[in-house]
């Protein structure tokens, strides 16, 4: 079920209606439970088996952290969470990768493993870290053992963000679910902004691009070197919108209910560095990774040399949690080598981006977007003799057909315009408040044009692939 579908707003609006009628909070966290199962299952409903093992796995382990105050007991429940965990996420995404990916190996030893009909569960990516990050946060002592199952339960699947995220953690979601949550009016009508802004992002722009890259990708050989750069640009913002599109209308839909998921993307391409990139993409996974990944091996808190390794380390399974082929695990370990040339460089030229002057910031913002733009297209190139083909090409002078559709154009000019407004602090402007009389005018135009404007054909999101 799309949020762009007709069946999710027939499904919302009975959600929405029931929490509107019923105040007992237990009983809307019934209803939202099984709303939210509902909602998985749609996808294919044996995989809901896969949450409610993460669901029981992670209570208990919780309820076991609260109860046994030894450490190696203790050592043993976060072992035991963390290894059905990713014992799970491991199997359905990479077992596949992994027999193909080694199989001469596995030959030299005698052993022919054959791969199996895996399909990839929807979401499993963003539900297991947020389980994860529950046992881990507990273990620390850094929040309290939930007693409510319900609670726990909910926090799990909630379906605005289940399948795509962000991934929220259960120190943030919780203690939302203390208290009945009130369905105001002004938080359903930002609410119901955020979704329509985001539903324009997706079906207005994000599709729209598609019908121009795909093609691009598929057979770069054939293109101009001016399309191939046109192409790679377009990427870079049907990935963004796409996105950014989802994470929008999840945080939305969550807002009209009363809950808060927090902020996933903050205008990424106004970033000066991959530092910064990496702090306002995907922010939910990026501090994940972050907070549970590079502080424990030590963060920048110690020698060059391991920092340099935490950096790559991190960045390579940021990689890998993005898909299982080795252009993903690549494409992690470029970004990787390039937050090391930068550990570097700030090691030797010992230089704040704050201490430098407007020409330096506007340089380090071309060069970081360039690298970017450049790792997307390893990120999205079906191999990496496709990808070497469309840099090479991207590079020399190239012949081919010269295709320079006006959309994509337009999507980027105006994309510049709009990062142009909030670098300029003005972006208040877009914020269509309720008390402008001509907002419900210009949302309801979204949604409008989305309805006559939608690309034919089924479009899932780039990440439920993740």
């Amino acid at each position: 079920m799309l949020f762009s579908q007709i069946e999710f707003f027939i499904f919302f609006v009975l959600v929405l209606t029931f929490l509107g009628v019923v105040k007992n909070n237990t009983t809307r966290k019934v209803f939202l439970l099984g709303a939210s199962y509902y909602f998985y299952s749609y996808w294919d409903y044996r995989f809901l088996s896969l949450i409610l093992i993460s669901t029981l796995v992670d209570f208990c382990v919780g309820l076991g952290l609260e109860k046994y105050r030894d450490a190696l007991t203790r050592r043993v429940l976060l072992i035991v969470s963390i290894s059905v965990n990713l014992g799970l996420l491991v199997f359905f995404k990479y077992y596949n990768f992994f027999i193909d990916s080694f199989a001469p190996a596995f030959q030299m030893i005698g052993l022919h493993p054959g791969t199996l009909d895996i399909i990839l569960p929807v979401g499993i990516s963003f539900y297991t870290f947020q389980t994860l990050s529950y046992s881990i946060d507990v273990y620390r002592g850094r929040l309290k053992t939930t007693k409510s199952l319900l609670d726990f339960a909910l926090f799990v699947s909630f379906f605005p963000q289940l399948v795509a995220g962000p991934i929220v953690r259960a120190s943030h979601f919780l203690p939302q679910l203390e208290e009945a949550r009130s369905t105001r009016w002004d938080d359903f009508y930002q609410g119901a902004r955020q979704f329509v802004f985001g539903l324009g992002k997706k079906v207005l722009i994000a599709d729209r691009l598609a019908t121009f890259v795909d093609p691009v990708f598929a057979s770069p050989e054939l293109y101009s070197s001016g399309t191939l750069w046109l192409a790679a640009a377009s990427y870079s913002l049907q990935i963004y919108f796409d996105f950014s599109g989802y994470s929008d209308m999840a945080i939305g839909v969550a807002r009209c209910m009363g809950y808060d998921l927090g902020k996933n993307f903050n205008f990424p391409y106004l970033s000066r560095s991959l530092s910064e990139f990496w702090q306002r993409w995907h922010i939910s996974l990026s501090s994940w990774v972050r907070d549970y990944l590079y502080i424990p091996l030590g963060g920048s808190r110690c020698g060059l040399a391991r920092n340099c390794f935490n950096l790559m380390l991190t960045m390579v399974v940021m990689g890998a949690w993005h898909g299982a082929a080795w252009t993903f695990v690549a494409w992690g370990a470029l970004h990787g080598f390039g937050q090391v040339a930068a550990r570097l460089k700030m090691a030797i030229v010992g230089r704040n981006e704050g201490e430098v002057g407007g020409g330096v910031k506007l340089a380090n913002w071309a060069g970081t977007m360039l690298f970017v733009l450049v790792g997307w297209i390893l990120f999205r190139a079906e191999t990496f003799g496709h990808a070497k083909v469309m840099v090479e090409r991207m590079l020399v002078l190239s012949d081919g057909v010269r295709w320079m559709p006006a959309f994509a154009i337009y999507a980027i000019i105006g994309t510049a315009v709009i990062h142009l407004v909030e670098l300029s602090g003005r972006m208040s402007w877009f914020f269509l408040k309720e008390e402008k009389w001509y907002a419900p005018a210009l949302l309801l135009s979204i949604v409008w044009a989305v309805i006559l404007f939608q690309p034919k054909g089924f479009s899932p999101f780039i990440y439920f692939q993740f």
